[in-house]
């Protein structure tokens, strides 16, 4: 009995010892744990506060960006060529989607689909591409209508998102100087390109504290955005309607492949109108040829013609080769095997005839009569050669020669605007200086204001004759009389060239130009037509251009109320000679 009592009593010691040993375990762990938490509590809030500070904020702090509206492009007077109007973009979050049941044949999904021009299966792959993300486009650019319907709709993980698009007031008629910005609103063609960083400004920065709902709880932080600059042309939108117009009706009545004009203000150099044919809709670009958005005044470059006869008349005077009196032997001739010869024959022409009607013999005996350089330098002077520097992408500086060693043939055609190619912004550079009766001045397609200094290249008594001279190409028997204006002096030189294949040669198409200034008086403007390949019967740029040309400034003139200049009706003008052999605008 006495043994089973020591037993019990040495099992419950036992049993009492191994529950003190297990609870100060526990005890032991439990304490140790809670000194590791303690201690990373610590080490967090203590030690190292930023890491749970930073992991907090990436949780919770977004930064969102506050957009600035894209400049306004306006024309010289303020009116609008180019702004931002307020438009949305669709977008969906993926992951908030499939999280909220997905795309389904719900008739809201379906709603959407159509809003946003695609199927519904592909609106689906769209989002479904990339099932945990949380951004992807849906469309971009929606009107203020279409965006209210989509909002409406209440889609999980469909959102809409404010951004601008850009419009074009003007339409086509600006088209090739303006230029268009892709959906992100940055300039891809004309001066929407050029001028982008002025244009674009610097977006402003927001950041803010959300909840796990997506809500803005608190304002942490903001970068104001610095606002876009606007940009003043040069242009005056007036003028350019009306250039465009004319010249548009030209292109279409002439069956030609295309046409281009430019006006420049002669004491300023700035560009008023500077337009193409065709043209495309900035405002709707699907289905436009990208070869139609090819700003033509800019990029494409020809042999200048006849065009350049001017120039010659005012190096052989300036030189002494001839006087304004002299009479030249213009019977044709033959040079290294090569004929002469003008459209009609002339036995013998005055200077101011040589240009009346536009000989090739005349201006080709001038050149022989001069060094090689002599023209080569006259026409650098004037711009031929040289860069326009108008800031456009695109600009060529047409071809120009540098040769040492020249045969007579060369000089002779060179004298008719043959062996050297020129843009048409550079031929109204030409005609600029011309019209400032010798002084130089850059181009601009920004405004200016007056006065803009020059460099005087050529004497100008010396160009004030030969635009005298001009005058009577306009006149009855002169190769550009369709050109006339009632009322107003003009002068000008047509001319004609036959276009250059791909291959080098010349093809039997042409081009039909006509250049000058107005009021010859006092000239104010130089305008350049030029028609690339009319097919509607005459090709000479007496019969083709130069009606453009009178139609054009005729309207600049009248609408810039220039008083008019003509001379009184039956004074006979001393320039019209060989009436009788007219040319009929051959030219």
């Amino acid at each position: 009995m006495k043994a089973v009592r020591l037993n019990k009593q040495k099992r419950q010691g036992d049993q009492a010892s191994f529950v003190s040993w297990r609870f100060a375990l526990l005890c032991g762990c439990i304490f140790i744990a809670l000194a590791g938490l303690l201690a990373r509590v610590g080490y967090l809030q203590i030690i190292n506060p930023e890491e749970l500070v930073k992991e907090g904020d990436a949780r919770s702090l977004r930064t969102q960006e506050v957009p600035t509206s894209r400049g306004m492009i306006t024309d010289r007077q303020g009116r609008p060529l180019a702004v931002s109007v307020p438009v949305d973009a669709i977008w969906a979050d993926p992951k908030e989607i499939n999280e909220k049941g997905g795309i389904t044949l719900d008739t809201r999904w379906k709603a959407l689909a159509d809003a946003v021009g695609m199927p519904l299966d592909k609106l689906s792959a769209r989002i479904n591409a990339n099932p945990k993300g949380r951004f992807v486009y849906l469309a971009r650019q929606m009107n203020p209508a279409m965006s209210d319907y989509v909002r409406q709709l209440k889609l999980p993980g469909v959102f809409l998102k404010r951004e601008s698009r850009r419009y074009y007031p003007a339409g086509q008629v600006t088209a090739h100087i303006i230029g268009v910005t892709n959906i992100d609103g940055e300039g891809i063609e004309g001066v929407e390109k050029s001028f982008n960083h002025w244009l674009t400004g610097q977006p402003g920065e927001r950041t803010v504290r959300k909840d796990r709902f997506g809500r803005v709880i608190e304002d942490i932080s903001s970068v104001d955005s610095q606002a876009a600059h606007n940009l003043a042309l040069s242009i005056d939108e007036r003028l350019q309607a009306l250039v465009y117009r004319e010249l548009d009706n030209a292109v279409a009545f002439n069956k030609a492949e295309s046409g281009t004009a430019v006006l420049v203000d002669v004491n300023t150099g700035e560009v008023l109108a500077m337009a193409n044919s065709p043209s495309y809709n900035p405002n709707n670009l699907t289905n436009t040829p990208k070869d139609t958005m090819r700003n033509r005044a800019i990029t494409d470059i020809f042999e200048p013609g006849s065009t350049v006869k001017p120039m010659v008349v005012m190096t052989a005077l300036q030189r002494g080769v001839v006087k304004e009196n002299s009479v030249l032997n213009t019977v044709p001739y033959m040079i290294n095997g090569h004929e002469i010869k003008d459209v009609a024959r002339y036995p013998e022409l005055s200077i101011t005839g040589v240009l009346q009607k536009s000989s090739n013999v005349g201006v080709s005996k001038l050149a022989l009569a001069m060094p090689s350089s002599a023209l080569v330098e006259t026409y650098s002077r004037f711009g031929l050669g040289k860069a326009t520097n108008l800031g456009l992408v695109g600009e060529s500086s047409g071809i120009y020669p540098k040769k040492q060693r020249w045969s007579d043939i060369e000089r002779a055609t060179f004298s008719f605007g043959y062996g050297l190619m020129v843009t048409p912004l550079q031929l109204a550079r030409v005609y600029a200086t011309i019209g400032s009766r010798g002084i130089y001045r850059p181009l601009s397609i920004t405004r200016v204001d007056p006065p803009v200094a020059g460099e005087r290249v050529f004497p100008e008594s010396l160009v004030g004759k030969v635009v005298h001279m001009m005058e009577s190409v306009a006149l009855p028997g002169g190769g550009g009389v369709k050109a006339r204006i009632k009322g107003y002096r003009i002068a000008i030189k047509t001319g004609t060239a036959k276009k250059v294949g791909p291959d080098g040669g010349y093809v039997n198409k042409y081009i039909a130009y006509t250049a000058g200034v107005a009021p010859a008086s006092n000239p104010r403007f130089a305008l350049v037509v030029v028609i690339n390949d009319p097919k509607a019967g005459s090709y000479y740029g007496g019969a083709v251009s130069a009606p453009v040309f009178g139609a054009i400034m005729g309207g600049v003139l009248r609408s810039m109320n220039v008083e008019p200049d003509a001379l009184p009706t039956g004074d006979k003008n001393d320039l019209v000679i060989n009436a009788k052999e007219g040319s009929g605008g051959r030219s």
